[in-house]
């Protein structure tokens, strides 16, 4: 079925785009691609509706528990890295998924509320935990995005992002520090006191790394790769 918003806009014309995610999205620590986004689509609204470690379970709570506007012309889905980062973390803040199933369970639940609030739906799978592609976060997040991207098949009218393949085709061209920063001391640190594109960058070289603050967190280089993705796909809906 294609669900349409409440309010229909005119074909190919967008106004409003919602942003569901993670500290990613939220775009703190580092720098945020949504930022990026709403300045070059400057007559789009775009409702950032990223929350610090989110994980699926925490953000089906958020959901049930807060009304989703059901006007958005295009709602982007990114929800699961925390899934995986979090077991790295000596505080977990959200609870989350004990295994595949019970992750595959509550992404279910969380488009079953997503769906009829928008008239297109992207799902964009989690991208890296460190940007060593070979270390077994990012394995986990490898074999995650595929689950999500199982479901993602399921309905027709649901369109796919797969971030990690789009992170691994830059990483494997250059070389980049094993860094993930694992204390949450230091990621509020981060936040609190790098919070220019300038002094994100120049942490992000001093840890060696290449398209994140911290391993995960996004430096400028990697908010531009991911809101070029994003706005492809606008592109493509505006059409």
């Amino acid at each position: 079925m294609n669900y349409v918003s409440s309010n229909e806009t005119r074909e190919g014309i967008i106004i409003k785009i919602g942003l569901i995610g993670d500290s990613l999205t939220e775009g703190r620590p580092g720098v945020s691609f949504a930022t990026i986004l709403q300045k070059k689509y400057s007559s789009i609204s775009f409702v950032n509706l990223g929350k610090p470690g989110e994980t699926v379970k925490s953000l089906y709570s958020r959901l049930t528990k807060t009304k989703l506007d059901m006007d958005y012309d295009v709602l982007f889905l990114r929800i699961g890295v925390n899934d995986v980062y979090t077991k790295l973390l000596k505080v977990k803040a959200q609870p989350i998924a004990e295994d595949h199933q019970e992750f595959s369970d509550y992404f279910i639940k969380v488009l079953d509320i997503v769906i009829p609030a928008a008239k297109h739906i992207v799902i964009v799978s989690p991208a890296i935990v460190g940007e060593n592609l070979s270390n077994s976060s990012n394995c986990e997040i490898k074999s995650l995005s595929a689950l999500i991207e199982s479901i993602s098949m399921k309905h027709e009218h649901i369109t796919f992002l797969h971030m990690q393949s789009v992170f691994e085709k830059h990483l494997t061209q250059v070389t980049s520090s094993e860094y993930i920063s694992t204390s949450i001391f230091t990621v509020m640190k981060d936040v609190l006191f790098y919070k220019s594109q300038t002094s994100i960058d120049r942490l992000s070289r001093k840890r060696g790394l290449h398209l994140t603050l911290d391993g995960i967190h996004l430096n400028s280089r990697g908010a531009m790769l991911v809101a070029k993705k994003y706005s492809v796909l606008i592109n493509h809906y505006k059409q």
